[in-house]
């Protein structure tokens, strides 16, 4: 995780080091609360290892035993990437050039995000009782449990994906999530309005902005103790537009209101600041947030950048 006229991309970089998913009471008041609750999590019956992400719904795995498998995830349906997207299939977005556009460039968002959360992690699966085990083209069907929560359900409640219409036992918890996603127009539900959204998908959880910002990459993990590393933990803004870009007053936030706001700042055309959430000497290069614990939470959090007005320009959930 939609270009600035001005031509800002964000490359947002996030590194907190909490381990895995699971919020504690130990964690820093800036951490978000675990939505997850909201949906129970089912106890995984193989532990299987993320060899490959093929897109955001289907990933490839290896058993212990060294044998591999395809894995459909239950209940979600990503973006297509490769292959066309019907617009029909995702309710409120427009049947036509731009919002099947629009929806491709969320799918390799929603890829990003699986690439980034699961490729080279062990991971439980656990299979529904009102499905069968395998679907179309033999692809196991499954739930991807990762360090305690539920994957699947984490793309519909970030907006990366569409609840898949089938009788899976999940199905009224997560047309809840999906419906939040969609009023809040997170993810692919910006897509409802195209004309006001230009994606640009990049490796590693790309995401998507109606005025234009860009998170180029969301890896709440930091090295180590996140509380002992946090300038492992830092955002990048890269002015690419033709012109200098006053940064002054700008700020960057977390989902409890945590804020830093940029002071006596100007970025030339390709010149870049990164914003490092621990202690350090202020340059034109790098600034520090001076913060004495961890702001993002591996559990998912929303990462929220206004412009000096005020004015939301971004504001991006995972």
């Amino acid at each position: 995780m939609r270009r600035l006229a001005f031509g800002l991309v964000v490359v947002l970089v996030v590194a907190a080091g909490c381990s895995g998913f699971t919020t504690s009471p130990s964690q820093p008041a800036g951490t978000a609360v675990d939505s997850q609750s909201a949906v129970d999590v089912p106890e995984p019956a193989v532990t299987v290892t993320v060899t490959a992400v093929v897109d955001g719904d289907t990933i490839q795995v290896a058993y212990e035993n060294g044998t591999g498998d395809t894995v459909r995830l239950v209940g979600v349906d990503t973006p297509e990437v490769h292959t066309e997207n019907d617009p029909a299939e995702f309710e409120g977005v427009p049947e036509t050039d731009a919002g099947a556009s629009c929806l491709r460039r969320a799918g390799t968002n929603a890829s990003s995000l699986a690439k980034q959360q699961l490729l080279g992690e062990t991971v439980g699966l656990a299979f529904d009782q009102n499905l069968d085990r395998r679907g179309y083209y033999d692809r196991l069907l499954a739930y991807v449990v990762l360090d305690g929560t539920l994957f699947n359900y984490r793309l519909v409640e970030t907006g990366h994906a569409r609840v898949y219409d089938s009788e899976f036992s999940r199905t009224d918890r997560f047309y809840v999530a999906e419906d939040a996603a969609r009023s809040d127009r997170r993810g692919l539900w910006r897509c409802t309005d195209p004309d006001a959204v230009t994606h640009t998908a990049i490796a590693d959880g790309g995401t998507e902005s109606a005025s234009g910002v860009e998170i180029a990459e969301i890896h709440p993990d930091a090295t180590g103790n996140d509380n002992e590393n946090l300038n492992d933990e830092y955002v990048t803004l890269t002015n690419t537009g033709d012109a200098a870009l006053d940064l002054s007053g700008w700020t960057v936030s977390d989902e409890a209101g945590h804020q830093y706001a940029f002071t006596d700042l100007t970025l030339d055309p390709n010149a870049s600041v990164t914003l490092y959430t621990g202690s350090g000497t202020d340059t034109d290069t790098e600034r520090y947030w001076g913060r004495n614990g961890a702001v993002w939470n591996n559990d998912g959090d929303t990462v929220v950048v206004r412009n000096a007005s005020g004015e939301t320009v971004l504001r991006q959930s995972y």
